[in-house]
């Protein structure tokens, strides 16, 4: 008799020391008090977090990075009141457009945290990826920005005015941006959120700009007009090559790329279940920041439903021990084949080839 098992799984529901599987279980106060007392993490090296907290990690970053580069537009506004200076107000565009990129991605955490519904059953966390295109679009326009300004005052040299204080002004877009991209690329990166490490890597071209104002004000302090623009357009091209890392990182995860480090990880971990004879085809893929995993383990073939269901759970217990930020498996027992006995997924065999 063929034995098949499918089963999801959710991750926040096997925090506990003794893994407890069911479709339709109640959690109530006693397990998560459970939880509270007795803490136990999926990693060995670097706890990870559930997925609520994931979404609340991701909301502070934005938060914060939001606050601070607020205030640092705000400041380089008003020295751009006082100096006229046309390369200073261009950053501080920048550092405002880059700000108000934390609403997309504000929304897509938002979303996140929805439960799954008939119509969307896999949830909402695909809203990251969509706040990661309009992040590298917007990377997209500051770069082209950069360069037309940089451009327009190649052909136009305009004197500097009140050099000093853009100087100082300069600086604290920099060092503001710098700050905000340090911290949510950490974060982003901790919680596995491709859209805020890009995010983060907006901020850090925002603070490549805030340079070429400061360099340029230098060169035209020394009396080079030139180099405002010259510098500007270095500038650019820098920020063309951060553009090239945050789509190649959001792309990446919009088709359902993963690291193949976490899939040997996986396939490792699945070996070492007692009961597994075989790993078949396994597939990873990101929604939002929290991975799910689908499957195929071959059993022995005469072993009862209940003992491949058995296998099967145990198998979806290493998996969410082994795989950082994986929050579901879905896992097929597939019975080991018997001599002369025929493939028992031959039926299927029209509906998959190519």
């Amino acid at each position: 008799m063929s034995d098949r098992h499918e089963h999801s799984h959710s991750h926040d529901h096997t925090h506990g020391h003794g893994h407890t599987h069911g479709h339709g279980h109640r959690h109530g106060l006693r397990h998560r008090m459970t939880h509270l007392l007795a803490p136990h993490s999926h990693e060995t090296a670097d706890k990870v977090d559930s997925a609520l907290e994931s979404s609340a990690r991701g909301m502070r970053a934005l938060w914060v990075s939001l606050a601070v580069l607020g205030v640092t537009a705000l400041a380089q506004a008003a020295v751009v009141a006082v100096s006229g200076s046309v390369a200073l107000l261009g950053d501080t565009v920048h550092n405002a457009a880059d700000a108000l990129t934390a609403l997309p991605l504000g929304i897509a955490f938002v979303l996140g945290r929805r439960a799954a519904t008939r119509r969307f059953t896999y949830g909402y966390g695909r809203a990251e990826d969509l706040a990661g295109l309009v992040i590298v679009l917007t990377i997209a326009a500051s770069a082209a920005f950069a360069g037309w300004t940089a451009v327009d005052r190649l052909l136009d040299p305009r004197p500097v005015a009140h050099v000093p204080v853009v100087a100082v002004a300069a600086l604290v877009g920099f060092a503001g941006n710098e700050w905000v991209a340090r911290y949510r690329i950490r974060v982003g990166r901790s919680i596995g959120s491709a859209a805020l490490v890009a995010d983060g890597l907006h901020a850090r071209t925002d603070g490549f700009t805030s340079l070429a104002v400061l360099l340029g004000a230098g060169g035209s302090a020394l009396g080079w007009q030139l180099a405002d623009p010259v510098v500007g357009l270095l500038i650019t091209a820098a920020i063309a090559l951060v553009l090239r890392d945050a789509a190649r990182e959001v792309f990446r995860r919009v088709l359902d790329a993963v690291d193949p480090a976490l899939v040997d990880r996986a396939e490792r971990a699945l070996t070492e279940v007692p009961g597994v004879r075989g790993v078949g085809e396994l597939r990873l893929r990101w929604i939002g920041h929290r991975l799910r995993a689908e499957v195929a383990v071959v059993v022995d073939g005469d072993a009862t439903v209940r003992e491949a269901h058995r296998i099967a759970v145990d198998a979806e217990h290493a998996l969410l021990h082994a795989v950082p930020r994986l929050t579901a498996a879905l896992v097929h027992a597939d019975p080991e084949p018997a001599p002369g006995e025929s493939d028992p997924h031959l039926p299927l065999a029209h509906h998959v080839a190519a």
